[in-house]
């Protein structure tokens, strides 16, 4: 037995193609757009950082201003040295401040006073706006630069806020916050240019990581789609594999033929019900023991023998099971191997052939006794003509010389012998003739108790007890009465002539729920039958009594057999013989 699997496998442990690219197509736009949003959402948060930065790189360049102004008591403040040192920062492209018409006035290189900044600005409307501007720009060198612009609001000129005070104390009032506080300079524009070296260095860097664990997260949700398929794939399989080692399992278990398997040290792995019962050995004792030592030796022999061929061998032979019961098997032996045609072992199956030997016998003996009926049937009819003209002169001759003792006692035995030898032709005709029933549903129980009454003087005689033992569950059966009568009345006759000293003639009667039938048991404590004539006792002129006829059990067998039912006999000698009928 080579076992060959051909196994499809499919993609990644038996997951469709198509799975995994409907997850792509479901996962990937849901990470792609996180990821989007994530970097529109960095690129936001940098631009809004840089123009934080710058509109407080405008606000401190405004209240420098201021300072510096107050603090110089009316000078004139220099702003262009405040957006020098100012502009000296390592993340401050340039500091510009320009007039309503785009005229540098300021710029943190003095060399530039004077040009024009800024062409296709709306000057005139980010000069009287407060709001915060910006745009990207290219510097001469190429590098990108992030430029914040918006109206600069420094102070016309110096005018101590002191002396003002006390001028307008001097006029009788108090002077107001606008008035103390030195008023700016309109239509100037400041533009504050900002390296975005770093900050795009940074956002690039999260943009990096962005698409990273978006890639990942995919990958992830991947994994998990796949390893849900997977788990649910796991699952199917195991329940399909548990099913399937159940099913193997239970056919294995239940087959009416015994299997053994053996591992490749030879070591008993599996033993079923129908190899226990044909061994006679249970499970318990044969798994996981060495073959060899536990096996009947004919067996050992077929699976020795299969080592140094690659056939299956079948063999027919009487296996010994020890203390002396020898049984008839059919046994075959084989090699299973796996995938990789390496050895896992031998199977033996094997069965008992005693009932095929036995119907065997069965079908011999109804064609020898159908050979035997034809024949017997043609002989009697030849032989009862002679013998009626034999009984004519012998009664003739029984009242001729009826005065003659002598003459008269020999006639009388001439009637006598042709008598019996006519009732033996009369058996011989009733068992060669096609067996013809009366069925109808009789109380089976009312036909044993009235050929007991039949037989009740002579067992007496004979000094046989009668005992019964009748189920009451068997109501009617479809049965010939009198026929059935004929058997019973056989073997009643039979047990008694066999207790010539006595004993016990038991009558059973039960049902046989699982196999549909009746079953009656006819027992006695008589001699019993040898061993070598139990398998003749059915055969026509087969008799051990010296004045039997040896068609009795032959015709029970006949009638028995055209019920459809079965009769079975076991016998010991010196123990007695059981006779059991099944009837349907």
């Amino acid at each position: 037995m080579k076992k060959k699997n051909t196994v499809s496998k499919g993609f990644l442990a038996g997951i469709p193609p198509w799975i995994i690219l409907g997850a792509v197509v479901i996962l990937a736009p849901i990470f792609v757009f996180w990821a989007v949003e994530n970097i529109s959402k960095q690129k936001e948060d940098a631009t809004i950082l840089l123009l934080e930065k710058g509109a407080a790189l405008i606000r401190s360049l405004e209240a420098g201003t201021r300072t510096g102004m107050m603090g110089m008591h009316g000078a004139r403040f220099q702003l262009q040295n405040l957006l020098t040192e100012t502009a000296q920062q390592p993340d401050i492209i340039h500091l510009i401040v320009t007039d309503k018409d785009g005229t540098i006035i300021a710029h943190n290189d003095p060399a530039k006073r004077g040009d024009t900044y800024g062409r296709g600005l709306d000057f005139d409307g980010i000069s009287r706006s407060r709001e915060i501007g910006w745009r990207q720009v290219v510097n001469p060198a190429g590098a990108e630069v992030f430029e914040v612009f918006r109206q600069f609001s420094p102070v016309q000129r110096a005018l101590p806020e002191g002396f003002q005070g006390r001028m307008l104390y001097q006029r009788g009032r108090r002077p107001t916050l606008t008035e103390m506080t030195p008023q700016p300079k309109p239509g100037q524009v400041i533009f504050v240019g900002l390296d975005m070296g770093p900050i795009e260095s940074a956002r690039m860097e999260d943009v990096r990581h962005t698409v990273i664990m978006a890639l990942i997260l995919l990958l992830i949700g991947l994994s998990g789609i796949i390893s849900l398929f997977l788990a649910q794939a796991y699952r199917s399989a195991r329940s399909s594999l548990t099913r399937i080692k159940a099913f193997s399992d239970t056919v294995v278990e239940n087959m009416p033929m015994g299997l053994l398997t053996l591992d490749p040290e030879g070591k008993i792995s599996s033993f079923n019900q129908a190899a226990e019962a044909v061994l006679q050995r249970s499970s318990g004792e044969m798994v996981g023991e060495k073959a060899g030592e536990i096996l009947p030796k004919q067996l050992w022999a077929l699976i020795d023998e299969r080592k140094s061929t690659k056939d299956i061998i079948e063999r027919e032979m009487d296996c010994d099971l020890g203390g002396g019961k020898t049984v008839p098997l059919e046994a075959s032996v084989s090699s299973l191997f796996g995938d990789q045609d390496e050895l896992l072992g031998e199977v033996l199956l094997f069965r008992d052939l005693t009932e095929v030997q036995e119907l065997k016998k069965e079908v011999e003996r109804n064609r020898r006794l159908a050979s035997i009926g034809s024949l017997a049937a043609g002989i009697a009819h030849e032989i009862r003509n002679p013998l009626s003209s034999i009984k004519g002169f012998a009664t003739y001759f029984k009242e001729r010389y009826k005065d003659v003792p002598e003459d008269k006692k020999t006639a009388e035995i001439m009637v006598q012998e042709v008598e019996r030898l006519n009732r033996v032709i009369g058996q011989l005709l009733e068992f060669a003739r096609p067996m013809k029933l009366n069925r109808k549903k009789a109380s089976l129980h009312e036909v044993i108790t009235y050929s007991l009454k039949m037989i009740q003087n002579h067992a007496q005689d004979k000094g046989v007890a009668i005992t019964t033992n009748l189920s009451p569950e068997i109501k009617e059966v479809s049965l010939d009465p009198d026929r059935i009568s004929q058997v019973l009345l056989n073997l009643y006759l039979n047990a008694i002539e066999a207790m010539d000293q006595g004993g016990t003639l038991r009558i059973d009667t039960s049902m046989e729920e699982e196999y549909g039938k009746v079953k009656v048991v006819i027992s006695d404590t008589g001699a019993g039958i040898k061993k070598e004539d139990l398998v003749h006792v059915f055969d026509p002129y087969f008799t051990t009594k010296q004045s039997g006829t040896g068609l009795g059990l032959a015709i029970v067998h006949r009638i028995i057999e055209a019920h459809k039912g079965e009769v079975r006999v076991e016998s010991e000698p010196g123990k007695g013989t059981t006779v059991t009928i099944l009837l349907p």
